[in-house]
């Protein structure tokens, strides 16, 4: 516990003593000391993708980089919009596309100029001082952007709003909690709570190991049509494990995406497990040998999970190989412009069977003998790698001979961490947790590490009292940033503004959407996740237009979505003009009802109603996927003339060919100036129905 301790108290000195402001000084009268000579190393114009004044530059005597791009003087109106991301690095996220909301089209045409930075880092770890990151970095770089658009387009205070998603949406809260003056308003997105980590990550491994095999039989049974009973079927453990990931916010419906999900947050876990580790060593040996803790008492499935063998990496695959090969690299070993030469796979002999996801690699010879690196995947005789930051630059020494050992005793152990994690009773997901006098059930640490999470990620008090105004975007499918935690925040937010909260907030939830936006590989079976849910990059889009009438001319948003939180689950109603926020609703029936059962060849009848909300625009799109491809070939037609329509019916028929259950998706979109040409803030919604073809 002493290491912890002191970790804790170096974090919040850092944290106090190295803030850019305080809450009553303007950033006008107070420059950040780190962040005092500018330079400029590219400075041209551009053609691509739209035409821009392109400078990049950074600050001496530090590894702080920016990009920005000036449209030029006649689209310009007075604004800057500038993403954060969710990890430190790089300055060049809007010219690799990382996120469609960050596009540079969108920005000119919205009469911006774009502002990002690589937030003070050339790698993805925060380092000695979590302020540089959490807001530092963007503040400076936000703040100079100032001075270049004054000597383009003349003397004028450019108004600035700041948006990030998931870590960015943290870095995004901790730059308008931290500063006054910088920005005048923010989009968080996806984003979580203090208490977010390790927890979110460690609940849903638990549910993967134990529900492992299971998984297609949950989906159909909450897919439309199904029998709505997600837990038939199951051992008592498997129930167990089910209800605990759902009450503590994973939204079920999120399970078809398992495997990616497995990958893409072991990888995360990988870059964050170092800190469990530091922060609570003593767990890791009590989790194993005493009362209530399951390693004390293991299950069947745990005892079955436990690996542990000595092998020897016999190859290294470096990061450009692995992208040549085609494998999926962890959000660790992606790292572009570190410095640091390290592996993205290793191939080992003698490497054990079993799920060897989230096993510690633990380097036994070799120049980084001690060090440790995680499995995120394993392929063959290939694992894919991550690693944290303690063993970060170590990675470099790896080399084909070295001896290691294989161990997932960490990896099984931090899986019910979050048990013994019991934050505030404000945190109302770990109820499940306590008896009915409210007391914990299971034995706690002494030492919550999700506040030092959040520390890292940039977010020091979240407590609802922010500079400019906000809008939240949250997504009801996210199996990272579970969506009861934008619920949290708003009752913290609405506290602290009290009669000014419908002047400052609004929050949006979208339904079919996850974390981050839906890919599709040739060999994806279907129903693709395209069909399942939407790219909520037009919501962002429209949440920055909708600020910025907000900020500059008091043009009030939409309100915000109706919702209600039960046993974790944020549940929204089944109209539009109940639910409200932005998003369109779609209601699709198969020969009328969500379930048809039909024989090959025979006529299906679909039909299919769209409602935006009052004051979100109007529908300008609908496109069907009937075979679950992702292509969407067929796209009902509309009167372009008629640029009003908040609700709209369609009716068609098809024919299914083949015998099978196909899940038929309605994709529909609308527009707030129902401009049905735009590329931009088209905002998606799903209607999915069954249809069991004989």
């Amino acid at each position: 516990m002493q290491t912890s301790l002191i970790l804790s108290a170096a974090m919040l000195v850092a944290w106090l003593t190295c803030g850019l402001l305080s809450a009553d000084e303007p950033a006008s009268r107070r420059s950040d000391p780190l962040y005092t000579q500018p330079y400029v190393d590219i400075d041209e114009w551009r053609d691509k993708p739209v035409p821009h004044r392109y400078v990049h530059g950074g600050f001496k005597g530090t590894e702080a980089l920016f990009s920005m791009y000036f449209p030029p003087k006649e689209q310009y109106q007075g604004r800057f919009f500038q993403p954060v991301m969710a990890v430190s690095g790089s300055e060049n996220n809007v010219a690799m596309a990382m996120q469609q909301s960050y596009s540079l089209g969108f920005a000119v045409e919205s009469g911006a100029y774009l502002v990002e930075s690589n937030l003070g880092r050339r790698s993805m770890f925060p380092g000695d001082d979590p302020t540089i990151t959490a807001y530092r970095a963007s503040a400076a770089v936000a703040t100079y952007s100032r001075v270049l658009a004054a000597e383009m387009y003349g003397a004028h205070r450019p108004y600035g709003y700041i948006y990030g998603g998931s870590g960015g949406a943290f870095k995004t809260l901790s730059g308008v909690e931290n500063t006054t003056g910088v920005w005048d308003g923010s989009v968080p997105f996806v984003h979580g709570s203090p208490v977010s980590l390790p927890n979110v990550f460690t609940v849903q491994a638990h549910a993967m190991r134990v529900l492992q095999g299971k998984f297609p039989q949950i989906v159909d049974a909450i897919e439309p049509g199904g029998s709505g009973d997600m837990y038939s079927g199951l051992t008592v453990e498997e129930r167990e494990a089910l209800a605990e990931v759902t009450r503590m916010g994973f939204p079920p419906r999120a399970w078809f995406n398992v495997d990616r999900i497995a990958f893409g947050y072991t990888g995360v876990f990988t870059s964050l497990v170092d800190m469990v580790i530091k922060g609570d060593p003593a767990y890791f040996e009590e989790f194993w040998k005493l009362p209530g803790y399951l390693g004390a008492n293991p299950t069947q499935s745990l005892k079955r999970a436990r690996i542990q063998q000595d092998a020897t990496i016999s190859a290294l695959v470096m990061p450009d190989e692995a992208r040549k090969m085609g494998l999926p690299l962890s959000m660790s070993a992606n790292q572009v412009g570190s410095g640091v030469e390290f592996p993205a796979a290793l191939r080992i002999a003698n490497l054990p069977k079993g799920n060897l996801q989230g096993a510690s690699i633990i380097l036994k010879s070799g120049g980084a003998q001690g060090h440790v690196l995680y499995i995120v995947a394993a392929m063959g005789d290939l694992v894919m790698v991550g690693f944290g930051e303690a063993h970060f630059k170590a990675m470099a020494a790896i080399r084909p001979g070295d001896e290691i050992q294989i161990d997932n005793a960490i990896y099984l152990a931090t899986q019910t961490y979050h048990r013994h994690q019991l934050p505030p009773v404000e945190y109302y997901v770990w109820d499940q947790f306590r008896s009915s006098g409210g007391k914990p059930i299971y034995p706690q640490r002494g030492i919550q590490l999700g506040q030092l999470y959040a520390l890292l990620g940039g977010l020091p008090r979240q407590d609802g009292k922010f500079a400019g105004k906000m809008i939240v975007v949250q997504t009801l499918m996210d199996e990272a940033a579970y969506p009861w935690q934008a619920d949290w925040y708003r009752t913290k937010v609405k506290a602290a503004l009290g009669s000014r909260f419908d002047d400052m907030y609004r929050l949006y939830f979208i339904d079919h959407a996850m974390h981050t936006a839906p890919t599709v590989t040739p060999s994806d079976p279907r129903p693709v996740a395209t069909t399942r849910v939407i790219n909520y990059a037009g919501v962002l889009q429209q949440a920055l237009r909708d600020l910025s009438a907000w900020v500059e001319k008091g043009v009030a948003p939409p309100p915000s979505t109706t919702y209600k939180v039960v046993d974790g689950q944020v549940e929204v109603p089944a109209s539009a003009t109940e639910r409200k926020g932005l998003q369109p609703v779609v209601v699709v029936k198969a020969n009328g009802g969500e379930r048809a059962e039909v024989a090959a060849g025979e006529k299906v009848e679909f039909s299919a109603v769209i409602e935006v909300p009052p004051g979100a625009g109007s529908v300008v799109g609908a496109e069907w996927d009937f075979e679950g491809a992702g292509d969407y070939p067929v796209t009902e037609k509309f009167d372009s003339a008629n640029s009003s329509q908040t609700r709209v019916t369609f009716k068609t028929t098809y024919v299914f060919s083949k015998p099978g259950t196909y899940i038929p998706a309605l994709r529909a979109s609308s527009q707030r100036q129902g401009d049905f040409k735009t590329q931009f803030a088209r905002v998606q919604n799903l209607g999915r129905v069954r249809v069991v073809v004989r």
